[in-house]
């Protein structure tokens, strides 16, 4: 496991010093020395995307930063991004940020679509099976941990502003509405739920601990523990949504039920609710 973190880290370096580069699996995997096959395996299982997915997104943000802070043309943009003209990377930038380069250039509030990931180099809690009993609310000494997992999960939350996050939270944290688990010093799930409305207003884990368990049992914590009514609810991309990266399966794996279409911060968006009848059947892996 050590040795595929080690691999997978160096394959982000590789990818992160060469953004404005055109870069594709055989590229990386010969730049790091490794088999793309088994270079293809190790990435995904520890991030939970694929190479391509994660550099297309990477590539994209940076994008949209010089989109934003600076005067190069949209072509050029789209050249340093590794596309080969300037339409099919306005195809791809509009399908994932929902506007056009032009207008997101015009309205000058830049976003990332995906941050760096920083992986936990020494895990130590893979196969546990009891997370729920060591879901902990959140004090105000877990904040920077908090935001380093912030930071690997931005890709869930399109026009999160940071600032205004941070203050958000410093709320959740007073009101013992911020839900936390550590793998020894490394936050690997974070939850804000408002108890009185039922509603999860953030979630997210770690992608190296994707796939055991946790957003269940932070699910049924929140759902048998401190939730006032027999149902929660959350928000989440809607279907077809090419900058969904997994979130709305997950939501339905766990129980989650679709209700109605929403549009946040100018983004479509959709509810789903879970009932508290429909949580004890759900075993999937999440």
């Amino acid at each position: 496991m050590l040795g595929n973190i080690k691999n997978v880290m160096a394959a982000i370096d590789y990818i992160e010093s060469h953004l404005h580069e055109k870069l594709d699996l055989e590229t990386i995997a010969k730049a790091v020395h490794y088999s793309k096959y088994h270079l293809h395996r190790m990435f995904t299982g520890s991030v939970g995307l694929t190479i391509q997915t994660y550099v297309q997104r990477r590539q994209l943000t940076e994008a949209a930063k010089l989109l934003v802070l600076s005067d190069k043309p949209i072509l050029e943009i789209a050249l340093s991004a590794g596309y080969e003209s300037q339409q099919s990377f306005s195809d791809i930038f509009k399908a994932m940020y929902k506007k056009s380069p032009n207008q997101y250039r015009e309205e000058e509030e830049f976003y990332p679509l995906q941050l760096r990931y920083v992986l936990n180099e020494n895990p130590t809690s893979l196969k546990e099976k009891n997370w729920q009993d060591k879901i902990v609310f959140a004090t105000k000494e877990d904040i920077p941990k908090w935001i380093e997992l912030v930071h690997l999960v931005i890709d869930g939350f399109p026009y999160l502003d940071e600032n205004q996050y941070l203050e958000q939270l410093q709320e959740y944290i007073k009101n013992k509405q911020a839900l936390i688990l550590k793998d020894a010093e490394t936050a690997i799930g974070i939850m804000a739920f408002n108890e009185i409305t039922g509603s999860i207003d953030f979630f997210g884990v770690h992608p190296q601990y994707r796939k055991r368990g946790i957003a269940k049992a932070f699910c049924e914590k929140v759902l048998y523990e401190l939730a006032r009514s027999a149902q929660i609810s959350v928000t989440t991309f809607r279907a077809g949504d090419k900058a969904d990266t997994g979130y709305r399966e997950m939501w339905g794996s766990l129980g989650f039920a679709e209700e109605e279409l929403l549009v946040e911060f100018g983004y479509p968006t959709q509810r789903f609710i879970l009932q508290e009848s429909l949580c004890n059947p759900c075993n999937h892996a999440f």
